[in-house]
């Protein structure tokens, strides 16, 4: 955690501890950067915005999560 200064929000732990902070921090954030819609089904979100989801989203993962979900591509699915 000596890190923090870099990340906008505390990374999702590998057990899951801080899962409901996380998921609103990041929500909150997509909707500040216009990326709502990538999170949701069924949604026409450009493959470019779906990559900056990711991003973001990935950034802020553990780094075991980061590893477990190394094929995701799609910020539904994550």
């Amino acid at each position: 955690m000596a890190n923090l200064a870099k990340f906008e929000f505390v990374p999702l732990d590998i057990s899951g501890k801080n899962y409901l902070s996380w998921v609103i921090d990041a929500k909150m954030h997509l909707d500040a950067m216009g990326l709502e819609n990538t999170i949701v089904e069924k949604n026409e979100a450009t493959i470019q915005n779906r990559a900056k989801a990711m991003i973001f989203l990935r950034h802020h993962l553990d780094e075991s999560l980061k590893v477990e979900y190394l094929t995701v591509k799609d910020p539904v699915d994550l």
